[in-house]
């Protein structure tokens, strides 16, 4: 079956496509999600998400790029939006103590502390690589993950971003001078 054919078969409420294209994407764009927020439950919550937007929005994939650019591109944008939250809760969180008198008691924000999932949890090299990563500006933390991580091509990348590929590769060259600079200046403080 072609890839018309099944999104054809998806539009028209087809369960059986629908499930297809579920266990078809579900693993990979878990880890997308996982890759940006870190958090086993929280991606497993996005994932969720994605495919409820997927199905939702269906109808209007007008099909200018492949099936799995339309899904990663939904992914990363869920996974920013949910970063995006958590830095507006934050600040929020930290404007909210300054008012907040002594012996009342308020809610926390949670942290990346509560980490099940993470496989390099007790890293600190991976702990101090993600500090870095996450200084990065957006765009090069998206495009460098997308390419280290998930090991997408530069074509794929653009896609997704909406960019070219120069603009890619260009975007990935700045996140990996970046990222040297700041690990370096990191272990010349702490190590030397």
């Amino acid at each position: 079956m072609s890839e018309t054919e099944f999104i054809d078969r998806i539009k028209s409420g087809d369960e059986d496509a629908y499930r297809k294209l579920v266990d078809e994407y579900q693993k990979f764009v878990l880890n997308t999600c996982f890759r940006f927020v870190q958090i086993k439950e929280i991606a497993e919550d996005i994932t969720q998400e994605v495919f409820i937007e997927v199905f939702k929005s269906v109808e209007k994939f007008r099909g200018d790029s492949k099936l799995s650019t339309w899904i990663y591109r939904i992914t990363v944008t869920r996974s920013l939006d949910y970063l995006k939250m958590m830095k507006r809760k934050k600040r929020f969180a930290k404007l909210k103590s300054l008012f907040v008198e002594e012996g009342e008691v308020t809610e926390g924000i949670p942290g990346n502390d509560g980490n099940p999932g993470q496989q390099f949890e007790d890293s600190d090299r991976m702990k101090i690589l993600n500090w870095a990563l996450e200084s990065l500006a957006e765009n090069q933390r998206v495009a460098f993950t997308l390419s280290k991580y998930e090991e997408m091509g530069y074509k794929e990348i653009a896609e997704i971003l909406g960019t070219t590929v120069s603009a890619v590769e260009s975007l990935i060259h700045r996140a990996k001078t970046n990222l040297k600079k700041k690990l370096y200046k990191y272990y010349e403080k702490n190590i030397i």
